[in-house]
């Protein structure tokens, strides 16, 4: 069992560093085999794993593997806590990963990094793993920056383009604030418990601290710092809907089912700190609520079929954070892997149909693609069915727990949570729509290569039946306290008929009656996309100014002030002694000229000057 669990993250480790040192030896086959090999027999391993754990008794498994660091009284280890919320994560991680992996194979034929691809994405893999499996928070934290490197990396994949590398330092930038948060959350925890290994500290918490006290509101507020970063949640998403720029099948692993998910896991699995922090913990579902609606608005004017999508994540992580934040703490995970599922689908099929397309990613140049592209508008019709959460798919049934739990303690948030489902099933909707129906814009070549295909179709079926793949996780979280709903009957009715209303209002409006579109387009004989809309469209495909309002607050005066300072005043210091040595030597090398005269000339001067000193005193 510990060489099992130990080769799990090694594996996809080792592809990356076979990758890198000998790619130059290496042809693209022999990368995928490397590349997607190393995933795919983690993935059976963690399923060996998860058959042997919940077969048994279901205690959680704790491993010990070396010292990593001992300073004074502080020790920090390598080593694996294990229970059912860390392998609910890893056969996402691995399971979705490979699926991913198996189809960038296709997708990334013939790209000069086809190496450098695959050697990132084993990577990130490799990272993700350490975060989820870490038993103490120095490590965890080690495969949280580990997966802020890939991410950086991958988003700026293709950096011959230089709003890619843009894109790819404003990810780095912007979840760096969070992850300067969440490493001050780690000191402050050390400092007030004296632990850093998770269920020991979270222990020790519980026992010293009650609940509301000081200690434990700035405990959480600052791991809720970095969740945010790393999830894209309000005030730090804009960084997401550009990370777009990197190759689809890393908006499909990183930004869709995995990385972005990396702040829900951390407040899981910290949650006795949040349940300390009663006035975080409702934070956390405010952030949520307010985050998946103003996505969803932002999701209703895209005219990219990624950053719809990525707007699209935005408001689903936002529901998973409503559910934290109301205690509602296995429906948020279950509401991770069934996001995993199909919006993986999304992007995947997304991605074939940019390639049919010669790599148009802008939808109203599309149109028309479900008579040439019938197996690919099925599979992404399936994702979005799950996506809007329609009766008997994945999505319906973990969204259903959100919103019973948010109902439970405000209807506030449940509202919130509604109007999030109208927004979200119009403007899937309209993606849709727009798309696959109407008349062809652009020429199209399906591909249809098994390794393409396959796993869009295994995805698919988990979109529609991965809801019955729940694990339990009642041994991690209490189960909620549910009192029986008033008018029960009407919530469960208004839940069930947000959707279809709003596929039928985006039908109306986007295929009935276009001219009432939420924005209007139309293509000029030359094929060139004209766009009328308003300031509030505007305000809303703008990420409502969140990027702006950033640039005048801080970039802009930042970068005055380097203007300004751009000669560096902490350089004039420098180059000041710099010179003043400089003028040193050139006094002191005019007494070193070789010629004796002079020097005696100088050693009689300086006699006479000692012995007048003498004289004189």
């Amino acid at each position: 069992m510990l060489t099992m669990t130990i080769l799990i993250p090694i594996l996809p480790l080792l592809g990356f560093l076979i990758l890198v040192l000998a790619q130059q030896y290496l042809s693209d086959r022999s990368c995928a085999v490397v590349g997607v090999g190393s995933v795919a027999v983690s993935a059976i391993l963690v399923s060996i794993l998860a058959y042997t754990y919940f077969g048994k008794t279901a205690e959680p498994l704790s491993q010990h593997l070396w010292n990593w660091m001992s300073v004074g009284s502080f020790e920090a280890e390598f080593g694996f806590y294990i229970d059912a919320l860390t392998l609910t994560m890893m056969l996402i991680i691995t399971g979705v990963g490979f699926l991913i992996h198996l189809y960038s194979v296709a997708y990334m034929a013939g790209d000069p990094g086809f190496a450098r691809f695959f050697a990132y994405m084993n990577l990130f893999i490799s990272a993700m793993l350490i975060l989820v499996m870490a038993d103490n928070l120095v490590m965890l934290f080690l495969g949280w920056e580990g997966v802020g490197l890939c991410s950086y990396l991958l988003i700026g994949f293709w950096y011959e383009k230089p709003e890619n590398g843009y894109a790819a330092r404003k990810a780095f930038v912007v979840t760096r604030i969070g992850d300067t948060a969440m490493m001050l959350g780690l000191f402050y925890l050390y400092r007030e418990l004296g632990y850093l290994n998770i269920q020991a500290m979270l222990q020790q918490a519980v026992n010293s601290w009650p609940v509301g006290s000081e200690p434990a509101f700035w405990a959480a507020l600052l791991l809720l710092g970095g969740a945010v970063g790393k999830s894209a949640q309000l005030p730090l998403q804009t960084w997401l809907p550009d990370a777009m720029a990197g190759p689809t099948p890393i908006s499909a692993l990183i930004h869709a089912a995995t990385m972005v998910t990396a702040g829900v896991y951390l407040i899981a699995r910290t949650h006795p700190l949040f349940i300390l922090a009663p006035d975080v913990q409702h934070w956390v579902a405010v952030i949520g609520a307010t985050t998946l609606i103003m996505s969803a608005c932002s999701a209703l004017t895209q005219s990219d079929i990624k950053r719809v999508l990525a707007y699209s994540t935005m408001s689903q992580i936002g529901y998973m954070f409503l559910a934290l934040g109301v205690g509602a703490w296995s429906p948020a995970i279950f509401h991770l892997m069934t996001h995993a599922f199909f919006k993986a689908l999304l992007f995947l099929t997304a991605g074939a149909i940019i390639l049919a397309v010669h790599h148009e990613q802008n939808i109203f140049k599309m149109g028309g693609l479900w008579r040439h592209m019938p197996m690919t508008s099925t599979l992404f019709l399936i994702g979005s069915c799950a996506l809007v959460a329609l009766p008997y798919t994945s999505g319906y049934y973990s969204k259903h727990e959100i919103l019973v739990a948010a109902h439970q303690v405000h209807v506030g948030f449940w509202l919130a949570a509604v109007i999030g489902a109208l927004l979200t099933a119009v403007y899937t909707t309209r993606l849709v729509i727009i798309t696959f129906l109407g008349p062809q814009n652009t020429e199209v070549h399906e591909r249809r290569e098994a390794v393409l295909m396959v796993p869009l179709i295994i995805l698919a079926v988990l979109a529609l039946f991965g809801a019955h793949l729940q694990l339990p996780l009642a041994p991690v979280f209490e189960p909620a306290k549910l009192e029986p709903l008033q008018h029960a009957g009407l919530t469960r009715f208004i839940e069930g008929v947000v959707p279809f209303i709003g596929i039928a209002i985006a039908y109306f409006c986007y295929y009935e009656k276009p001219h009432l579109a939420f924005i209007k387009q139309r293509l000029t004989p030359s094929s060139e996309l004209i766009e009328k809309s308003t300031s509030v469209q505007q305000f809303f495909a703008t990420g409502w100014g969140m990027d702006s309002l950033y640039d005048k607050t801080l970039v802009n005066p930042f970068k005055a002030l380097a203007t300004i300072n751009k000669q560096d005043a902490v350089n004039h210091i420098v180059t000041a002694v710099e010179r003043l040595s400089k003028h040193g030597y050139n006094i002191l090398s005019w007494t070193q000229n070789g010629q004796l005269r002079r020097y005696g000339w100088v050693m009689a001067c300086g006699a006479v000057i000692m012995i007048g000193i003498g004289v004189f005193r």
